[in-house]
């Protein structure tokens, strides 16, 4: 990371580089700006969602090197170098991921403003040791929360998912 001062006595810019839903970027980012913000803004990446931007509601939840994180909760400089996957990211041209071809299949979002961050999460959960029974789920998932009450339809569209999405994960490390 690199700084590049824009004006004399002003606070400069932050080179960082991102392998973002498997394109590499190079990107200029203020110090202070938050991934959320780097996605949402400069990049136009609306999928991933802006919701209490204090970590408690997990509509910003993003994959970052294959682990979920709320991308509300830091700044972009922190992860020069690292591999971001957002909602945009997860689908494979025109076939939908199978977290998401499932969350269709059973009808898990209503108003759909939490459900990009309620899939990456699950994704996220796919590749976690935990998550096996539906009380696992429930527990690791509570924090991406639905205002519109779609728990049961997540719930069930996750335990139909996450087979699938674990065996894909152990499919592409070979």
């Amino acid at each position: 990371m690199s700084e590049n001062p824009s004006a004399a006595g002003a606070i400069g810019t932050c080179t960082i580089t991102l392998v973002l839903n498997g394109e590499h970027r190079r990107l200029e980012v203020q110090p202070w700006t938050t991934l959320l913000d780097l996605l949402r803004d400069p990049l136009g990446l609306s999928g991933t969602k802006k919701g209490c931007d204090h970590g408690q509601c997990g509509a910003c939840t993003v994959l970052l090197n294959g682990r979920r994180i709320n991308s509300c909760l830091t700044l972009a400089v922190m992860h020069d170098g690292a591999e971001l996957t957002t909602i945009e990211g997860l689908a494979r041209g025109a076939e939908l991921h199978p977290m998401q071809a499932a969350f269709v299949r059973h009808d898990a979002f209503q108003c759909g403003y939490c459900t990009p961050g309620q899939i990456c999460s699950a994704v996220g959960l796919a590749s976690e040791r935990c998550g096996y029974s539906r009380e696992e789920i429930r527990e690791y998932m509570s924090g991406n929360l639905c205002r519109c009450g779609a728990y049961p339809n997540i719930l069930a569209a996750i335990e139909e998912a996450l087979p699938a999405v674990r065996g894909q994960k152990q499919e592409d490390a070979r």
